[in-house]
C-alpha cells in the first residue's frame, strides 16, 4: 500500500426516506476542521434512491466534494449493498480518513467497510484530531472503564477510519454561498443479485425517555445513594419540567432503566441545561453531556472532577441543596402561572 496515494477527509452521510441525519452533519463540522489541517477536500458519500438532489444541500455544512450513487437497490440499509458501494469508492479515490455517524447502520457499515479494504476502525470516538508532522489521524475514546482517554493510531494502514456517536459533535452553522462539486458514480448491481431481500420496513415506537431531545436534563449519580435519594432528583426535574438523566452507577445499582443513562455506554445530549447531582465526573459520563450548553455541578466534594466540566458548581450536601431548589423553582413556577391567570 502507497500511503501518500490517499488524500481527502470523507464523511459518510446517512438517510432515510431522503432525510440526512444530524450526524452526518454534525461530522461534515467536525471533517472541515480536519481537511483544513490537513490541506485537502473535505467529501460527503451519499447513498440511497432518489437522493441526487439532497447533494447539494451538503456544501452549506462544509463540503467540497459529494459522491452520491443513486440506485433503488439502495433504498433501504442493506450491509451486501452499501458495503459493496462504499467499498468501491474507497478503492477508487483513496480518501486518507473515513468517518461514519456511530448509529447501529453507521457502525454495520464502517466495520464491513475495514473488513473489505483491510483497514483498521475506532469505534465511539469522542475526539478527533491530526497529528501534522507524521500526518496521522488521532481518534481518541475513553478505556478502562472511563478512566482513561486512550488515542488510537492507524499508521500502516488506509484510510484511517473512526465511528462518531450522534450529538459529540456541534452541527455547524450553514452557509448558503458555499459551493461544491457532486460526482455521480454507479453500482454494478441488481435486486436479482442480491442475498438479502427487504420484505417490510416497519417503524418501532420510542419507548422510555426522550433524553436526545430534552432541553433540560437532571441527572442522578452515585452520590445519590438510593432510590429514595433518586426521588429527589425526580421531584426537582419535575418541578423544573425537566427530563430526569442518570450516571452508569445509578442505572447499574437498579435505581432506573438503562434508557435514562448519559456517557459513553449511554445517550449523548445536548440539553440547554444539564444538572448534574452526585456525579463525579468520570470520563465515560462527561463525554456523554459535555456540549451541552450550561452544565450545572452539586456535589459535596470540592475535587470532584465534575467541577471541571461544569460552568457553575455548588459544593454542598445535594440531600439540603436539591429539596431548596426544588421549593424555589415550584414557588416560581406558581408565581409565573398566577401572573399568567392575573392577565388572562
Amino acid at each position: 500500500m502507497n500511503i501518500e496515494e490517499y488524500k481527502d477527509v470523507w464523511v459518510f452521510i446517512e438517510q432515510r426516506d431522503g432525510e440526512i441525519f444530524d450526524v452526518g452533519l454534525e461530522l461534515l463540522g467536525a471533517g472541515r476542521e480536519l481537511a483544513d489541517k490537513l490541506e485537502v477536500n473535505l467529501c460527503g458519500v451519499l447513498l440511497g434512491d432518489g437522493i441526487k438532489d439532497k447533494a447539494e444541500d451538503l456544501y452549506q455544512y462544509g463540503a467540497d466534494v459529494v459522491y452520491v450513487i443513486d440506485n433503488p437497490v439502495l433504498k433501504q440499509y442493506r450491509s451486501e449493498t452499501y458495503m459493496k458501494a462504499v467499498g468501491d469508492l474507497v478503492r477508487k479515490y483513496k480518501p486518507e480518513i473515513f468517518v461514519y455517524g456511530a448509529t447501529s447502520n453507521g457502525k454495520d457499515l464502517a466495520s464491513a467497510v475495514a473488513t473489505e479494504v483491510m483497514t483498521g476502525l475506532t469505534a465511539d470516538t469522542t475526539m478527533l484530531d491530526i497529528d501534522l508532522e507524521k500526518r496521522l489521524f488521532e481518534a481518541s475514546r475513553p478505556a478502562f472503564g472511563g478512566n482513561i482517554m486512550a488515542t488510537i493510531l492507524c499508521k500502516k494502514h488506509r484510510p484511517q477510519m473512526a465511528t462518531v456517536r450522534p450529538k459529540v459533535m456541534r452541527k455547524p452553522e450553514p452557509d448558503p454561498s458555499r459551493k461544491g462539486k457532486v460526482i455521480e458514480e454507479k453500482i454494478q448491481m441488481k435486486e436479482d443479485d442480491l442475498r438479502t431481500k427487504v420484505v417490510e420496513v416497519v417503524k418501532a415506537a420510542k419507548k422510555g425517555a426522550n433524553l436526545e431531545e430534552a432541553e433540560i436534563i437532571v441527572a442522578g449519580g452515585k452520590g445519590i445513594k438510593d432510590e429514595k435519594g433518586f426521588q429527589m432528583v425526580k421531584d426537582l426535574a419535575d418541578a423544573m419540567n425537566a427530563t430526569v438523566g442518570a450516571s452508569r452507577d445509578v442505572v447499574e445499582a437498579g435505581i432506573i432503566g438503562h434508557e435514562y443513562q448519559v456517557g459513553q455506554t449511554g445517550l449523548t445530549v445536548t440539553p440547554k441545561i444539564y444538572i448534574a447531582i452526585g456525579i463525579s465526573g468520570a470520563v465515560q459520563h462527561v463525554v456523554g453531556m459535555q456540549n451541552s450548553e450550561l452544565i450545572i455541578a452539586i456535589n459535596n466534594d470540592p475535587d470532584a472532577t465534575i467541577f471541571n466540566a461544569a460552568h457553575y458548581g455548588i459544593v454542598g450536601d445535594a440531600f439540603e441543596i436539591v429539596p431548596m431548589l426544588t421549593e424555589e423553582f415550584k414557588k416560581a413556577l406558581a408565581e409565573q402561572e398566577k401572573g399568567v391567570t392575573t392577565n388572562a
